[in-house]
């Protein structure tokens, strides 16, 4: 349930900006380097010491490298790249693509997915130096020795031998990086040099140290030997009011399409929260074997810059399904402290950002389209419950939906009758909630212990009887424990909440609180008077057709007797977790008519539509999907 790791490490020359504005204050400490007598080094700093002389690379290189790939921290295949050790050495698997941010979970063509060299420099430095992938995995020694003939290797294709001379590497330290685009590859090798320069230390028992090299700068007509692109020309996808430029993101975080032309309809639009700050969020996206997006925000102003055109497929959100029909955009800061960093600045231009955006794919403006992360459901049973929280209750919805031209607390508040569809709208500055932020929910580092916190959102607690001590509706697909009797009151518990515009069918009613039907269950929400839903007469009403439970998906594949000779199927599965399905007599709210699954090939192009038609239902937190032919559908009445 927690959000996604950093995957680069801030230059010492820009961690004193980066901390100032609260952002990634787990980095390790990094200083000016004074000198030191080596008799007292540390056996990592021996280590490097080492491989260094023997691949023949200068110290201050591999120590740079390092620093710039993990920050000189131990890494354990860390977040969605699949790096190793201090040298951050990669190894992406097929797994890890059906799991991670291309949530590609059922589909035939896993593998191309991890079909790119730069996501595999283990097998190479394995090659190279003929240590075992699981060494070079798990032995620090090793691991260091791995880069460094990398670099060795690279050195010597660029320039045709080694140099003891810094400056002479800057090709080889930008083939280390792995970027393809020009400019991604410049400041990679600025961020390296500006730590030669300036000296690191990491200050833990088994510490390294970097002495200062003022001397050491890139050389600039090395790149050139890479033979790199400048992948910025295409103009940003932007209203011509806003400030927005246009930096790609890694060509293998993503895939090249031709949306909507295709046939593949862009119907959502998903808004995250980067969990860091906004030039180290580029930067990710920037680096291969992870996620993308098409747009990031920056906070303080609402700049933005694009990085995935809106025809292609950006690896955001965890779910293949949801990635191909969407338009991603994170947002500069962190979920747990949402109400800091969602500025006005970044409300009132993502609302002109996802107008345009609607306007131009005829996106509905409902919240089963206009979607946060912790919407998204997971791809298969597996990946339900690990999907992300971001960008949590602290996004004003209701503030969002109405400055987008689509208000959700416009009519009657009151609740109707059993069996009629209501809309969650209890504001927001008004609605406090207290919730329970630990330190594994923030990433600045500010929290040092699990605390109690109580803030405006935009959300209610779902509780499993009607009382406010009663325990909060239990998923047991988020909590497994089997003496777990609710879910918790934590920022990042996604699953015991309903959020502003979401909408829902009355199940009962007794006194101040109203019963709706969730996650298979009936939920109570706290509703005195009426005053946190207004009616939804008109919304489409699911239910199931014949005499058994209607079954749910995560995502909508054709049929596979429906795909063309030489094109190998995608399969989908119901979502099989528990209570996920729609029970014979509840009934769930499909805001817009259903749409025919698809699929697409990126090595050929190819788009697969299906005859199916699935609808988008609102099941709890998050949407699901379920196929038209398992249910019927009516219109609430007042």
């Amino acid at each position: 349930m927690h959000k996604r790791n950093g995957k680069r490490w801030l230059s010492a020359a820009a961690l004193g900006t980066t901390l100032a504005a609260g952002a990634f204050a787990f980095l390790p400490t990094v200083a000016q380097a004074q000198d030191e007598d080596s008799a007292g080094q540390s056996t990592t700093q021996a280590d490097f010491a080492a491989a260094a002389a023997e691949f023949k690379v200068p110290l201050s290189v591999l120590l740079g490298v390092a620093h710039e790939e993990s920050g000189w921290q131990q890494h354990s295949g860390y977040s969605n790249t699949g790096g190793w050790g201090l040298m951050n050495l990669t190894e992406v698997t097929p797994e890890m693509a059906a799991e991670g941010p291309a949530g590609a979970a059922g589909r035939s063509d896993l593998a191309s997915f991890t079909n790119h060299p730069e996501l595999h420099t283990l097998r190479t430095a394995s090659k190279l130096t003929g240590i075992p992938a699981e060494r070079l995995q798990n032995n620090r020694r090793d691991n260091i020795r791995g880069g460094a003939a990398l670099l060795a290797s690279y050195q010597k294709k660029l320039t045709g031998g080694t140099s003891e001379d810094p400056s002479q590497w800057t090709a080889a330290i930008a083939a280390y990086g792995k970027l393809s685009d020009k400019k991604a590859a410049a400041s990679y090798v600025d961020d390296v040099f500006a730590t030669i320069k300036s000296g690191a230390r990491r200050k833990t028992a088994d510490g390294v140290t970097m002495k200062a090299d003022p001397s050491a700068k890139p050389v600039a007509g090395q790149l050139a030997k890479l033979k790199l692109k400048d992948a910025s020309s295409p103009a940003a996808e932007c209203p011509r009011s806003m400030n927005c430029q246009f930096v790609p993101a890694a060509p293998s975080n993503g895939q090249v399409s031709n949306r909507p032309d295709n046939g593949i309809k862009i119907t959502q639009i998903i808004i995250h929260t980067t969990e860091g700050s906004y030039d180290a969020a580029i930067q990710t996206f920037q680096t291969p074997g992870g996620s993308s997006s098409q747009y990031v925000m920056r906070s303080s102003d609402g700049a933005v810059t694009q990085m995935v055109p809106n025809k292609d497929i950006a690896f955001g959100d965890g779910n293949y399904d949801s990635n191909l029909h969407s338009i991603q955009i994170e947002h500069e800061g962190f979920s747990a402290h949402g109400a800091d960093w969602y500025t006005t600045a970044a409300y009132r231009q993502t609302a002109k950002l996802v107008t345009y955006l609607a306007d131009r794919y005829d996106i509905p403006l409902d919240r089963q389209h206009i979607l946060g992360h912790d919407n998204v459901p997971g791809p298969s049973t597996s990946s339900l419950a690990g999907m992300h929280w971001d960008p949590g209750n602290g996004w004003d919805w209701t503030r969002f939906m109405r400055m987008i031209g689509a208000p959700i607390d416009n009519g009657t508040r009151g609740v109707g009758a059993v069996g009629t569809a209501v809309t969650i709208a209890p504001g927001y500055n008004r609605n406090l909630q207290t919730y329970t932020v630990c330190p594994g929910d923030d990433p600045t580092g500010a929290t040092t212990a699990c605390t109690q916190v109580t803030e405006p959102s935009s959300a209610l607690f779902v509780r499993s009887a009607p009382s406010a001590d009663a325990p909060l509706i239990l998923d047991p697909v988020v909590h497994p424990d089997p003496a777990a009797t609710g879910g918790t009151d934590r920022v990042n518990d996604w699953s015991v909440t309903v959020q502003a515009g979401q909408r829902f069918v009355v199940a009962e009613v007794q006194g101040d609180w109203t019963a709706i039907w969730y996650d298979g269950q009936k939920g109570w929400i706290h509703n005195p008077k009426g005053k946190n839903t207004v009616l939804a007469p008109g919304a489409r009403i699911i239910k199931a057709a014949g005499t058994t439970a209607a079954p749910v998906y995560g995502t909508a594949y054709p049929d596979v007797a429906e795909y063309p000779a030489g094109l190998s199927p995608s399969t989908q599965k119901p979502l099989a977790a528990a209570n996920y399905a729609i029970p014979v007599g509840q009934a769930y709210v499909a805001d817009q008519p259903p749409l025919a699954s698809a699929d697409f090939f990126p090595s050929s192009g190819a788009v697969v539509i299906g005859a199916k038609l699935y609808y988008t239902i609102q099941f709890n937190h998050r949407y699901v999907l379920v196929n038209s032919g398992d249910v019927t559908a009516t219109t609430s009445r007042r």
